[in-house]
């Protein structure tokens, strides 16, 4: 990651709640010596906030502790510009530890680190690509609360309002705004690789290259997230990762690509042939066995199971087969040495560390247990997909699902799994508790 000016007056430190969303503080510049040496605390309760910011109190880190602080530490050597800003500022990405300098499980990119480690113990590395969707929009939409599409930067004031999937015409008409997303992400650090036009009014997806580092590629999805939503806002647009924006267009995907290397470099997937090592079957079928239980990750929020129904380009059961785009885990058509499986579960509203932490956890433990997946599905995994391996397609249920689950207990800790079951359940509860437009046109003066 490129260094910054020194003339910035001040700079961001932030870490990443469970939900995703930056915590943190904005601080002068003359802070930064300190922050590099003995970072900023920072209550630990803020992971575990609801996704509105609000304290979480059956948790367990509010009252049982005090409140007590963490130590949040900077991840990497130097900040980083945010140049987007109407006041150039820095950036500087952290994660939590306990006062005691062990780390803080419950933050998300410590949980990641956690499976990492394990994976080390093994002599193994992943190696991690990330590929993220989202939709821009007209400036107004957050005001107005409804998603619309942009106005062209280039289009002589016409909106970017038809599907037209991998359209050159349809970045050209957006190119001041993809340019000054391929300069942020060089400032930063970020891999951008291509650039497409996907299946929804303005939607598109950038891919990321491969780092062998998987909470490198989490950093990455992050501040890639972040650079997008300024980017669009500095050329008129928003932006949005949410999963199903539009009711009637396609959602938002996170597709993971990941392989496994040995302690010679040697991807162990990879067994000469077609259909991959043993190891590759292991990890297929973890992830098969444990995708249920992580789907809270890959799906958190109300409006990320608008995605999952047949035929939304979203899988609905845990499947797999060869370069077939309707199953959950696919492993796609490449060279040998470079084996690897995509997941394709999880949606663009995810928060990427909880997400790569579910996924490598399940190949862990497909791994660990010597598991072996069913056939690979060859057709249409909508229509035969097994029904015992169908996903759990309602917000609640996916809750009790992961709160129950030994797997995610033992992988990811059982104060992350608390931690994050109760933010879940607390927006639940406010949600619950508003009454939506539908419902009183439905019923206002009729019952």
């Amino acid at each position: 990651m490129s260094s910054s000016s020194d003339n910035q007056k001040e700079f961001d430190l932030f870490i990443t709640d469970l939900n995703g969303n930056l915590r943190g503080k904005r601080m002068p510049a003359t802070a930064l010596g300190k922050v590099k040496e003995e970072g900023v605390k920072l209550p630990r309760s803020v992971i575990g906030f609801d996704f509105w910011g609000d304290d979480v109190l059956e948790n367990g880190l509010v009252f049982e502790t005090g409140d007590s602080d963490g130590v949040c530490k900077p991840v990497h050597a130097e900040p980083m510009p945010v140049s987007w800003a109407q006041a150039p500022r820095n950036q500087i990405l952290a994660m939590m530890f306990n006062p005691d300098g062990t780390p803080f499980r419950a933050d998300p990119r410590q949980a990641l680190c956690g499976i990492v480690e394990r994976f080390k113990e093994m002599g193994l590395t992943p190696v991690v690509a990330t590929e993220l969707e989202f939709y821009l929009m007209d400036a107004k939409s957050e005001e107005i609360q409804r998603p619309r599409p942009p106005i062209m930067d280039e289009g002589h004031g016409r909106r970017l309002s038809a599907t037209d999937c991998y359209s050159i015409e349809e970045m050209d008409n957006m190119e001041g705004f993809f340019a000054e997303v391929r300069q942020v992400c060089a400032e930063q650090g970020v891999p951008a690789d291509t650039i497409i036009s996907e299946l929804g009014p303005g939607q598109f997806e950038i891919n990321m290259n491969h780092v062998a580092d998987p909470a490198l590629a989490a950093d990455h999805a992050i501040l890639f997230k972040r650079l997008i939503k300024g980017v669009a806002r500095k050329h008129g647009h928003s932006a949005t990762f949410m999963a199903k924006p539009y009711g009637n267009k396609s959602g938002n995907g996170f597709h993971v690509h990941f392989s496994l290397i040995n302690e010679e470099g040697k991807n162990v997937f990879d067994n000469g042939g077609d259909e991959g090592s043993d190891i590759l079957m292991h990890a297929v079928a973890g992830l098969m066995n444990t995708m249920a239980d992580s789907m809270l990750a890959f799906a958190p929020h109300l409006n990320s199971y608008r995605r999952f129904m047949a035929g939304a380009h979203a899988p609905t059961f845990a499947s797999w087969g060869y370069e077939n785009r309707t199953v959950a885990i696919r492993i796609p058509e490449s060279p040998c040495v470079a084996r690897r499986i995509e997941h394709r579960v999880a949606g663009a509203d995810a928060n990427p560390y909880l997400v790569l932490a579910a996924i490598l956890a399940g190949a862990l433990y497909g791994i660990e247990n010597k598991l072996m997946p069913p056939k690979a599905i060859e057709g249409d995994a909508y229509t035969e997909g097994n029904q015992d391996l169908i996903l759990p397609n309602k917000w609640d249920e996916a809750t009790e699902i992961f709160s129950e689950s030994s797997f995610l207990n033992e992988y990811l800790g059982e104060e992350f799994v608390r931690v994050f079951t109760a933010a879940k359940r607390q927006e639940q509860q406010k949600l619950h508790e508003r009454i939506s437009d539908i419902e009183y046109e439905a019923y206002l003066g009729y019952l």
